[in-house]
């Protein structure tokens, strides 16, 4: 999703220059901010986890800022759509985006060129929301742990297939990332979206999948399907007789992500404002995002910067391992 203008290297934001004759103008528009409505951009369909996230902190958002925020779902082209509309609008305060592991992160390794830079077009505010994914196995295939997945796998390499919502999307680029640090060769299955592919892993057509938990979990409840691993770094608290897929293959981490970024130039004293209003609605909103599979994700402007080069770093070279093109 990027045009690769130095991605890697380009993680720091030039401050606004402000003219000599009006030193404080700039200052001076910060503080009236806001004075009308903001906008939200999301560049998925509405339902999704970035849609939900963005309407809990939205709600949240209006409440500390005193004016609306209004959530515009932006969807097409995997999310390139809404981000671009979002780097193109003024740097004003006025358009933020709800950005995603895919938008900001993964695209950059996945297309050879994109109508916006992940990191010289936008201004890192604040985390909002994070969740793992979870390896879940058909009940049919027998496989109850990571360590009796890696050992059939390397048993009999490319026979066990694994479900994907599409080429190089999160739930793709997580089994890649699999199979790479556990040196074990899967069939990839891709389908046209995460739903179609959850279906088929029930009905037992597919052998695996990296689904997300709010989708896997009543499946797993019910026996429908066999949980071997979470994608977090830890066990979760509300689940800790799952273990993490890391405790067998030692490295092995993968969230799907959302945080707000702000287009480029935006002043700092607006984005220092907006981070403050999410850290301050994120514990208000930990229960509810509990229940719905979600972790609050906390970083100020600098951390998340440092965080999206990680990512970028991380998901470009599994992209690279496994050669996979979407364009």
């Amino acid at each position: 999703m990027t045009n690769r203008r130095d991605i890697l290297s380009a993680l720091a934001i030039a401050p606004l220059a402000v003219p000599l004759a009006v030193p404080f103008a700039g200052t001076a528009r910060a503080q009236a901010w806001p004075t009308r409505p903001v906008r939200l951009v999301v560049a998925f369909a509405p339902g999704g986890f970035t849609d939900i996230a963005a309407r809990l902190v939205a709600e949240r958002l209006a409440a500390s800022l005193g004016q609306p925020v209004s959530v515009d779902n932006r969807a097409g082209a995997g999310g390139i759509i809404g981000t671009e509309a979002a780097a193109r609008s003024p740097a004003d305060g006025y358009t933020v985006l709800m950005g995603t592991i895919s938008t900001q992160a993964m695209n950059v390794g996945l297309y050879r060129t994109l109508p916006y830079d992940p990191v010289a077009d936008f201004a890192p505010v604040s985390g909002v929301a994070t969740s793992p994914n979870v390896l879940v196995a058909h009940p049919s295939t027998g496989i109850t742990d990571v360590a009796t997945l890696i050992a059939r796998a390397k048993a009999r390499p490319g026979v066990l297939t694994f479900a994907s919502g599409g080429n190089g999307t999160s739930s793709h680029l997580a089994g890649e990332l699999f199979k790479s640090l556990a040196g074990v060769d899967l069939l990839h299955v891709p389908f046209r979206s995460t739903a179609p592919a959850a279906s088929a892993l029930v009905a037992g057509q597919v052998d695996l999948m990296f689904d997300t938990l709010p989708s896997s979990l009543p499946h797993v409840r019910e026996g429908r399907l066999t949980a071997l691993g979470i994608t977090s770094a830890r066990r979760l608290a509300n689940l800790p007789e799952l273990p993490t897929v890391a405790e067998t293959v030692p490295g092995f981490e993968m969230g799907v992500w959302t945080a707000l970024f702000a287009p480029a130039g935006t002043p700092r004293a607006i984005i220092e404002r907006l981070d403050a209003a999410v850290r301050e609605a994120l514990p208000q909103l930990q229960a509810r995002f509990g229940e719905l599979g979600l972790e609050p994700f906390v970083a100020a402007p600098d951390a998340l910067a440092a965080y999206l080069r990680s990512e970028i770093e991380k998901w470009t070279a599994v992209v690279r391992t496994a050669r996979i093109t979407v364009d």
